[in-house]
């Protein structure tokens, strides 16, 4: 099966990103160095293994240098989108390639970061934190591969399971898909977007900041920070 295809014209999706990876920041790599030459080594080593960096020399075998981004306000975040996959994946990628994936709306994004991050956090066994990120808005116009009241497809939006969106998403990589919009699986009646090419994410620039506060439970608390 195939999903039907979807034209979006959609401006200002959000999608979050700890504001750690801010262009314009210090490196966390700061934090461990004693001085400017043990930095400098430090960020030698990170270099050499830095996916990102990797693929932009076009060594990384999930995406070719061909397909990034460059010469364009935060490529480098567009382009770290699809080279640092999770070693697990997400919904609608593999290991080895990234995507870009946002929500057109912000309760819907913050309600995604929320559940993941409170996920990870579960897992290490921590009951408070306090995490800021950055929220980058995108625009896009383009077909997508449409799973919006599409019943064939429910088990790509199992709640606890990617493995059929996986091997959806690679299939249709494959066969060339731009990408997919689906309904968010965190947040009812949210709508997200998987983008698998990154040229299609246009006109990104940075919006708000919002700082998310776990103090012993799954929901955070969330406030805004700076409005840019």
């Amino acid at each position: 099966m195939t999903p039907a295809v979807s034209l979006l014209r959609r401006f200002d999706t959000h999608r979050l990103i700890p504001s750690k990876y801010n262009e314009g920041g210090d490196s966390v790599l700061t934090r461990i160095a004693d001085d400017d030459a043990h930095l400098a080594d430090i960020f030698d080593l990170d270099n050499a293994t830095n996916d990102r960096l990797m693929a932009e020399n076009d060594r990384l075998p999930g995406i070719g240098i061909d397909e990034l981004v460059f010469g364009i306000p935060y490529f480098r975040i567009v382009n770290a989108a699809f080279c640092h996959a999770h070693p697990l994946g997400s919904r609608f990628n593999g290991p080895d390639r990234g995507a870009w994936y946002a929500a057109l709306e912000l309760e819907t994004a913050q309600a995604e970061v929320a559940f993941h991050k409170s996920v990870e956090l579960a897992e290490c066994g921590w009951q408070d934190a306090e995490i800021t990120y950055d929220d980058y808005l995108a625009d896009f116009s383009a077909e997508f591969h449409d799973l919006r009241g599409d019943a064939r497809f429910a088990d790509c939006l199992a709640a606890g399971s990617y493995l059929a969106a996986q091997d959806m998403a690679q299939r249709l990589l494959a066969e060339g898909s731009l990408g997919i919009v689906y309904p968010s699986v965190r947040a009812a009646g949210g709508t997200c977007l998987a983008c698998f090419r990154p040229a299609l994410v246009m006109n990104v620039r940075k919006s708000q900041t919002y700082r998310f506060t776990w103090a012993g439970t799954a929901q955070p608390e969330v406030a805004t920070l700076v409005v840019r």
